[in-house]
C-alpha cells in the first residue's frame, strides 16, 4: 500500500485537488488502483449541489489520472526529478452519481508506454458499481 505521504512525493497536487487517498494496488508499469473517501467536508459539495451534494464528474476523470500518475512516476529511474502532465481524455462516461460517504475505487491498466507518453483505460467503482470510466493519455517531463 502507498500511503498519502508518498503519494505526495510524486504529485504535485495539493489541498484541495489532490483526489486521492491511498494506492492500494500497485504493478509496475503495468496496474494500479486507488481509493478515495468522498466526505461531505469537500469543498466542492458547496455549490455541487447545495442540498444534493454530488461530485463532480470531472474531479472523478482527475483523481483518475492522478492515480495513473502515480503509477507512471514510480516505476520511473528517477522519478522525484519528473512530472506528468494530463494530455487527452477520451470515451469518457459517468454512469451514477458519487455522494458523501462513498467510497471510490479508481483500477487503472497502462494500455500504451511509448517513449515518455503513457496511456491508461480506467474505471471509476463504488461498492463494486461502475460510476466513471475513461481513456487517459499523459506525458512525463523533467521538472
Amino acid at each position: 500500500m502507498i500511503g498519502i505521504d508518498e503519494i505526495m512525493t510524486y504529485l504535485p497536487h495539493r489541498y484541495p485537488f489532490l483526489l486521492i487517498d491511498r494506492i492500494v494496488e500497485f504493478e509496475e508499469n503495468k496496474r494500479v488502483v486507488g481509493i478515495k473517501n468522498v466526505t461531505i467536508n469537500e469543498p466542492f459539495f458547496q455549490g455541487h449541489f447545495p442540498g444534493h451534494p454530488i461530485m463532480p464528474g470531472v474531479l472523478l476523470i482527475e483523481a483518475m489520472a492522478q492515480t495513473g500518475g502515480v503509477m507512471a512516476l514510480k516505476s520511473e529511474a528517477e522519478p522525484l526529478k519528473k512530472v506528468i502532465y494530463f494530455m487527452s481524455i477520451d470515451n469518457a462516461k459517468f454512469r451514477k452519481p458519487v455522494v458523501p460517504g462513498d467510497q471510490v475505487r479508481f483500477e487503472l491498466d497502462l494500455i500504451k508506454k511509448r517513449s515518455t507518453i503513457r496511456t491508461f483505460k480506467g474505471v471509476a467503482l463504488v461498492d463494486g458499481a461502475v460510476v466513471a470510466e475513461a481513456e487517459m493519455m499523459a506525458m512525463i517531463v523533467d521538472k
